[in-house]
């Protein structure tokens, strides 16, 4: 794990003004969560944002005492009225950050690096934006080695972000068309196949899921090696995406067979 890096307290001397000159090229932290996993997992943070300094201070020392000194020198305060002004939808705690990017060509490389020793998640044209945001959380949580999309949503969009409380940083977040997915044993989830229950993931694997509304596509069908399925009872339509994620990545890290 990357050391915490946060940027001078102050920009060049009004966080506003810093935040204003940056807002349009770099990723929107929404929370204080969201900026704590940033921190953690070695984001880039040239500005942060509080509506209240000691309150926010005083919840690292309750839940995040290993970035508390990195919050000492990133945060500033700044009116209520402004700070409204800076982000879309105010967050309860009233805190937000700007962080850059990732580089795209080291996702990429760390996608394609092998041997693998977690999954990637594939999501394959998926709609829901706060869903893809709870699938990156998954990932990260379980270690996984990346997660790609495919089809026109933004996995950076800022309320995926926002539902993935910052831990695109801790993991691979990329799209990518299906040709271009990283090698390795392709197992698609589809209510047609395999029972998953029978079948051990490996550590290389590529885990695809289709979209909340339509499944997989056609062109990711054809690329995958195995279709599987997860227990479900008769008549019952689907599960949310990311709860089918969460099952999947669990059965993994059991290495049930």
């Amino acid at each position: 794990m990357s050391a915490p890096q946060a940027g001078p307290a102050h920009g060049d001397g009004d966080p506003v003004r810093t935040w204003r000159r940056l807002a349009d090229t770099s990723v929107l932290l929404d929370g204080f969560h969201a900026l704590k996993h940033a921190l953690r997992f070695g984001a880039e943070i040239p500005v942060a944002v509080t509506v209240d300094r000691e309150a926010a201070l005083a919840l690292a020392d309750d839940l995040a005492q290993d970035v508390r000194e990195s919050l000492t020198v990133l945060l500033a305060e700044v009116p209520e009225e402004t700070y409204r002004t800076l982000v879309p939808r105010p967050h309860p705690t009233a805190v937000a950050a700007l962080a850059v990017r990732p580089a795209r060509a080291t996702h990429l490389a760390a996608l394609a690096h092998t041997p693998r020793t977690a999954p990637v998640v594939v999501l394959d044209n998926p709609r829901n934006l706060g869903n893809a945001g709870a699938v990156i959380r998954l990932a990260a949580g379980f270690g996984a080695t990346g997660v790609v999309t495919t089809g026109t949503l933004d996995p950076w969009h800022p309320t995926v972000v926002r539902g993935g409380a910052g831990l695109h940083f801790a993991t691979a977040v990329e799209r990518l068309e299906v040709a271009g997915l990283p090698s390795g044993p392709l197992f698609a989830l589809d209510p047609e196949g395999d029972d998953i229950r029978a079948l051990k993931l490996p550590d290389d694997a590529l885990l695809a899921f289709g979209s909340e509304r339509s499944g997989l596509s056609a062109e990711l069908r054809e690329r995958a090696d195995h279709l599987v399925s997860l227990p479900m009872r008769p008549q019952v339509s689907s599960y949310n995406l990311a709860t089918s994620v969460a099952m999947t990545l669990y059965h993994w890290s059991m290495g049930a067979v």
